[in-house]
């Protein structure tokens, strides 16, 4: 039977990486009928492919079911030079912020959430920890209402999932992101009236050479940072704790030597990115593999696949928190690299601290974790953890 790669089967949520092997190991350059673009699985090739932006275009849009109205308007869906005059506006409001402003009040709501998790045996890290301890630097960061917390949570869940049946964005994924877009534009609007000392302040006043972020620009990037905030942080902070359940060595090390959490993030990053996969666009032919892959093709670039190669990382598929995985791309690689890699690192760094310090030892209370069904992200939906 021939291979396929479908990213869209719900045997790819569960569990990607023997596809991911069998096309690093025999179909390096492959093209998938179900995705209807080129699969790239090697970290060489990966790699390569993120340092050149001027071949694998994003264009339009970076994510593999695009979403409207994104792509152009955002710093993932930009090639230099744009790319880099939005980057450098959005950077110069990310640093007026201190990373240490962010700590105390992350250790606050998170012990806050500890303790109301306090004297229960079982509870869901997602909807009791990951997703609220990332929903609330959020908003500290954005000073967002408080009262939106859940409403706005939700939609961003839903802006990144496709539908379970049919495998694609349908009516109500596409609502979520529209609403979101609506609630961003609401908050651009009221700051511009009166600006304060958040994030989004931030964004609207910094400025280079008189040149200021266009107001669909940070539209789409709060939009898009709310939904990677929620997403991608708290998924990859699932990720961790689903790691460290599945891996009681590694858990005790952490929780008898907190010192060791900076080091186990990174191999987190590696062995179980939640950011699994991200899509190009050819500007020119591209021959790779004895492949003959098309300019205007579509590219996929399995990152997840690529943080697992053996031809970059030893013994990939074993969970060590003592590696040090050097170039992983849990964050993506070149002019596209995530923008809030110190802020993650920082925010997963203080939430496990405390999490360990007060649920040293657990265990997955559920034998199978539901996944959300989506084409770029990999996080479960829920994560029922027990006390141990």
């Amino acid at each position: 039977m021939a291979f396929r790669f479908n990213p869209y089967s719900p045997a790819v949520d569960a569990d990607p990486f023997p596809f991911y092997k069998t096309l690093r190991d025999e179909h390096p350059c492959f093209w998938s009928d179900e995705a209807n673009m080129w699969i790239l699985s090697r970290y060489a090739d990966i790699s390569g492919a993120l340092q050149d932006w001027r071949s694998y275009s994003s264009a339009q849009g970076n994510l593999m079911d695009e979403l409207p109205n994104r792509a152009g308007a955002t710093l993932g869906t930009t090639d230099p030079p744009r790319h880099d005059r939005l980057r450098s506006l959005i950077q110069m409001a990310v640093t007026k912020r201190a990373l240490e402003h962010i700590i105390e009040p992350t250790r606050n709501a998170v012990i806050g959430y500890l303790d109301d998790l306090e004297g229960r045996r079982t509870f869901d890290f997602v909807a009791e920890f990951s997703s609220r301890t990332t929903v609330d630097l959020l908003f500290f960061l954005f000073n967002m209402p408080r009262e939106d917390m859940r409403e706005v949570r939700d939609n961003a869940v839903l802006m990144v999932q496709t539908d379970p049946e049919t495998r694609q964005k349908g009516p109500e994924h596409l609502a979520a992101f529209q609403w979101m877009a609506n609630y961003a534009d609401k908050l651009v609007q009221a700051r511009k009236k009166n600006p304060g000392d958040d994030l989004l302040s931030q964004f609207i006043l910094a400025e280079i050479d008189g040149e200021k972020l266009l107001d669909r620009e940070v539209q789409m990037t709060v939009t898009t940072l709310i939904m990677a905030g929620v997403e991608s942080l708290s998924g990859f902070m699932t990720m961790f704790a689903l790691n460290l359940a599945t891996h009681p060595e590694a858990r005790r090390a952490l929780a008898d030597e907190p010192g060791l959490i900076p080091d186990a993030i990174e191999e987190s990053l590696r062995f179980n990115t939640s950011a699994q996969r991200f899509k190009r666009c050819l500007t020119r032919d591209v021959e790779l593999h004895g492949k003959t892959m098309r300019k205007g093709d579509f590219v996929c670039l399995a990152y997840g696949s690529g943080n697992r190669d053996e031809r970059m990382f030893e013994n990939p598929d074993i969970y060590d928190i003592y590696r040090k995985p050097r170039g992983h791309l849990g964050f993506g690689r070149g002019v596209h690299a995530c923008l809030g890699i110190a802020i993650a690192r920082l925010a997963v760094k203080v939430a496990f601290e405390e999490f360990l310090a007060r649920v040293p030892g657990f265990e997955q209370a559920e034998r199978e974790v539901p996944w959300i069904p989506s084409t770029n992200f990999r996080s479960p939906i829920r994560l029922e953890l027990a006390r141990t």
